[in-house]
Order: C-alpha cells, then sequence, then structure tokens
C-alpha cells in the first residue's frame, strides 16, 4: 500500500462522514481517462469536496501522474481489499487487468474488459449504499463491442444494471440543463421510434430532477421540434402535431410547466433559453451541440431516473493525445462538482441553471 499526507484509511470521525463517498471508474485503461482523473483530484479544492475511490489500475493512473507531473496522492489497495475510507483518495487497484502501460491507444477487447469491470464494481457499490455518487470516466463502445458487450454505452448498461424502466440521458454545462428524448438512435431510425412515450419521459424525469436535485419548486421547460421550424404547421412533417404536442399536453396533465415546441435554431439563443430552467432535445446533436459550443471544456453528463447519482465526463476516450499528457480535466471536475452538490456535499452550493444562464448572457 503507498500512502499519502491526505488520505487515511480507518474509522470514519463524525466530520468526515458528513461529506459523500464518490466513486470514480477510470474508463478505458488506453484513454485519457486516467490522466483526466489524476488532474481533477490533483485540486485540492476538489478532493475537499469529498471522500474518494478510484476503481481502476494503480499503474496507469502512476504514469498518467508521472506525465503530468503530479505527485500520487492516494492510497493503493488490492481490489479485494475491504474498503474503508476516512479522507482523501483510494484507488482499488484491479491489478489483473494490468496491460503494461496500455501503449496501443486503440479500440480493444481487453480495453473494453477492464472498463466494464471499472463500472459493475462501482454500480454494485452504489447499489448497496457504499457509496454516494458514481463518476464515470470515458469508455469506447467499440471496445465494450469487442469485449461482447451487448450495451452500446453507460447509459444503457446502467439502466439495466439498476433495473430501472426509464432513464434519460442530461446534459449540464453553460448555464444548461438539456435532456435528450433520444441519444444513441440514428437520425433515420428515429421517425419509426418517435413515440409520445418517447418525448414525455424526458420531459417528466426532467422536471423531477430540477426539483430534486436543483431544488426549483415549478421547473419552467422548453421542448424542442423535431423539424426545421418546428414543422411549420405541418409544412415540414407532423411530428410537432402528432407527436410532441400531446406528450406536452400530458406533461401538463401533470402539472409541469412546459412550453413548445420551439425551432430548435432558435430555442438555444440567451433571450430564450434564459426564460427556462431545463430543455428537453429531440436528438442526440440538437442538444449536444449548443451545450458543447458553450461548455466544451466542462460540460457533464448525468443519468435521469437511475437509482443511484451517476454524473460523467462529455467526452470520449481520445485516443489521438492519450499518453500526452494534454487532456483538459475540467468536464471530470465539474462531474465531480456535480455529483457532490447532488450528494448533498456540505462543502458545495446549489447549482442555480437560471443564474448561471443570466452570468452567461
Amino acid at each position: 500500500m503507498t500512502c499519502s499526507p491526505d488520505s487515511t484509511v480507518g474509522g470514519e470521525s463524525a466530520a468526515t462522514r458528513e461529506k459523500p463517498f464518490i466513486g470514480l471508474t477510470m474508463g478505458d485503461p488506453a484513454g485519457i481517462g486516467a490522466e483526466v482523473i489524476v488532474k481533477a483530484l490533483a485540486d485540492p479544492d476538489i478532493r475537499a469536496l469529498a471522500r474518494f475511490v478510484i476503481y481502476g489500475i494503480n499503474d496507469t493512473l502512476n504514469a498518467a501522474a508521472d506525465e503530468a507531473g503530479i505527485r500520487p496522492y492516494w492510497f493503493r489497495l488490492r481490489e479485494k481489499d475491504p474498503l474503508r475510507v476516512d479522507s482523501g483518495v483510494v484507488v482499488v487497484d484491479f491489478v489483473g487487468h494490468d496491460a503494461g502501460h496500455w501503449v496501443v491507444a486503440r479500440p480493444t477487447a481487453k480495453g473494453g474488459r477492464a472498463s466494464l469491470s471499472f463500472l459493475d464494481r462501482a454500480v454494485t457499490a452504489a447499489l448497496h449504499g457504499s457509496l454516494s455518487a458514481v463518476v464515470t470516466g470515458p469508455i469506447h463502445k467499440e471496445s465494450w463491442k469487442l469485449a461482447g458487450c451487448r450495451h452500446p454505452g453507460h447509459t444503457e448498461k446502467l439502466q439495466e444494471d439498476c433495473k430501472a424502466k426509464r432513464v434519460t440521458m442530461a446534459f449540464v454545462g453553460g448555464g444548461l440543463v438539456v435532456a435528450l428524448a433520444s441519444a444513441h438512435v440514428g437520425l433515420l431510425e428515429l421517425r419509426n421510434k418517435f413515440t409520445l412515450g418517447m418525448v414525455y419521459q424526458p420531459i417528466d424525469l426532467l422536471a423531477m430532477a430540477l426539483k430534486q436535485w436543483f431544488r426549483i419548486e415549478e421547473p419552467r421547460i422548453a421542448v424542442a421540434g423535431l423539424n426545421p421550424h418546428a414543422g411549420e404547421g405541418g409544412r415540414f412533417g407532423d411530428e410537432e402535431a402528432r407527436v410532441i404536442k400531446p406528450a406536452m399536453q400530458m406533461a401538463r396533465n401533470q402539472g409541469y410547466l412546459v412550453e413548445g415546441p420551439f425551432p430548435a435554431d432558435t430555442l438555444f439563443t440567451p433571450k430564450m433559453r434564459s426564460r427556462f430552467d431545463g430543455i428537453v432535445a429531440m436528438y442526440h446533436d440538437q442538444g449536444l451541440i449548443p451545450v458543447k459550443m458553450l461548455a466544451f471544456d466542462t460540460a457533464v453528463n448525468v443519468t435521469l431516473g437511475l437509482p443511484i447519482i451517476r454524473t460523467s465526463v462529455d467526452h470520449g476516450t481520445a485516443f489521438d493525445i492519450a499518453g500526452t499528457g494534454v487532456a483538459d480535466p475540467g468536464s471530470m471536475k465539474e462531474a465531480i462538482r456535480l455529483a457532490c452538490r447532488l450528494a448533498g456535499s456540505p462543502e458545495s452550493t446549489a447549482w442555480a441553471p437560471t443564474q448561471a444562464v443570466a452570468d452567461d448572457t
């Protein structure tokens, strides 16, 4: 076991019990997950928010720290060791997945198996109540496929593992909270899958998240149209009248404050978005382009509908820069901050979407 001055393993004091216990998964060992985690937690302000456990490979984390000129600040535990963390950071070392520094930065079955193992361990701990929240590092979908995983990404796997009936992918950043009606669905496939439930679900889950997590008593939610000009009275498609408006009426019948459907090309302008606490976009790029334009290095992915808190970076494995030491930890820092806020960290403050929008404009 290696230790650092600001980490302790053992019995908890009353003061540290107030801090949430956050689990971080390293993601694909060949990507930038280790680097952004090491850099993010090297910030003492981030470490002060909670107690942390990293599920990953200690050698890979050490190599990332060495490349970034960071002195290791964590304890190391073997995968089978009992986990008790009083303060600071502990690494649960999956030594069986050591691949000699992961010099081949590309999708591999071995990388997929490793990242799946990290995730499985963290989710199990969260479901058992051992963790306050899970923050996931970037995985590669092809690596998961090569490893035999049938799920295309974190969201779908987490839904099954947590036995959640409904989940929605959402993003927080740049003063926006955006939930997606569809995520990993091809645009040509969307028409055949576009239903009232697909639109109602993100409105419902987003409204509940804004109330529970962001402390907004009556959140105002805007809904984007699917077609250009939101269909313009059916001239450019009938999905707005046939699907979106009935779904919005269902939401209104539940007491939700919902407006739209709005043309997506104007919905995200400063004047429009300042009117709302959250936005429901119809498909992946419709919601992600404005989020990443406003907060490319700081946006956070959060899964709505799970029985656990899960946040994540909004970027991928970035194999092209893995091992170079230039990865930006901004999104990982924000994912950790948001997880701590949602878990009730006494040293975090509630994030107010409307105020953040006003500041941005």
